[in-house]
């Protein structure tokens, strides 16, 4: 079809270089021409009532090349693949590199959800107060809940990279959460400053640094911080 299109073009463009210099009293732009597969048109003008096509306007619409020798044009075709792509390829891709805008907003509730559980557990534990499974079951709940409306949320490359992260961070606050509340069930005792230098919950302070400034800069960055 694109070469039927082209054999169209080039006749066209022969009659109109041979006939427009004496009949430019009648020659009116009329339409244009755009090819399947091609960005870009190329205008259709209009004498004693028949349609041309100019051949430089040809010449750029599917990206050739002319030559001129004497009264001889010649059109070279591009090479096979090396044509200009639709102008939708260029705007239809994904911007991958950045997070989608629901999973930003649904990420940045968890990561809130999570660093309130750690500061409440910090905070009892530095204070003396008892954790127990009641105490830790709402910001449990919460932050599952929370996760899987994340997971819904994904729909770019780097949505599902952060994901994987945000999962770290929660599986690592639910390790931590786990030790202190099955300390106090065995009855063991714990210090006030037990979470001080502790390196799981190092751990989760450093990624949530990382997811931090991901979430400030829109784009996936790991630097291992979550891993």
């Amino acid at each position: 079809m694109k070469q039927r299109l082209l054999r169209a073009g080039l006749i066209l463009s022969a009659l109109l270089a041979s006939q427009v210099a004496g009949l430019s009293q009648t020659v009116h732009q009329n339409g244009s021409l755009r090819l399947i597969g091609q960005s870009g048109q190329a205008p259709v003008l209009q004498v004693n009532g028949r349609s041309y096509v100019d051949i430089e306007a040809l010449a750029r619409l599917i990206n050739g090349s002319l030559t001129f020798k004497g009264d001889q044009i010649t059109l070279t075709l591009p090479a096979s693949g090396a044509s200009t792509p639709p102008a939708t390829s260029l705007t239809a891709q994904p911007a991958n590199s950045e997070f989608s805008k629901d999973f930003l907003k649904a990420g940045i509730e968890e990561m809130s959800v999570i660093r309130e559980w750690r500061s409440a557990l910090v905070n009892a534990v530095q204070n003396g107060f008892a954790v127990t499974d009641d105490f830790v079951a709402g910001y449990q709940d919460q932050s599952a809940t929370n996760l899987r409306l994340v997971s819904v949320a994904v729909s770019t490359d780097s949505d599902r990279s952060a994901y994987q992260l945000l999962s770290n961070e929660l599986n690592k606050m639910q390790k931590l959460s786990d030790k202190i509340v099955s300390a106090r069930k065995n009855m063991n005792y714990i210090s006030r400053d037990a979470l001080k230098g502790d390196p799981l919950d190092q751990q989760i302070l450093s990624c949530a640094r990382s997811l931090a400034s991901m979430a400030a800069t829109g784009h996936f960055q790991d630097d291992g911080a979550c891993n």
